[in-house]
């Protein structure tokens, strides 16, 4: 394994099966689950498993593009979570839950 990197070794149809199961695990847990907090980290399992699969297309092709727009995604998805958490936080101050059946009723 001179030069070669680990993700190399891997054959790209693994990180392919791999990033569609943890997407589906995302999409799954976002359509079942109630809980703002739950559904918010399987927001996050979708994201990063975008970004798994965006970083090993582009180690197969050789250039650092695509792990540069993998960092800029992890920013955006820090800055989500930040404003996913204060959202959370506000809705559990007024309601004293975090039960997203609780927005119909915030409608007004």
């Amino acid at each position: 394994m001179e030069g070669n990197s680990f993700i190399q070794v891997v054959p790209l149809e693994y990180f392919i099966i791999l990033c569609s199961v943890l997407f589906c695990l995302g999409v799954l847990g976002v359509l079942v689950r109630k809980n703002a907090i739950i559904i918010l980290g399987c927001v996050e399992l979708m994201l990063n498993s975008v970004n798994l699969l965006l970083a090993a297309f582009s180690s197969y092709k050789g250039d650092g593009n695509g792990q540069i727009l993998v960092f800029f995604i992890m920013v955006v998805a820090a800055a989500e979570v930040a404003v996913g958490l204060a959202i959370i936080a506000m809705m559990y101050r007024n309601t004293k839950s975090v039960d997203i059946s609780i927005f119909n009723k915030l409608r007004g």
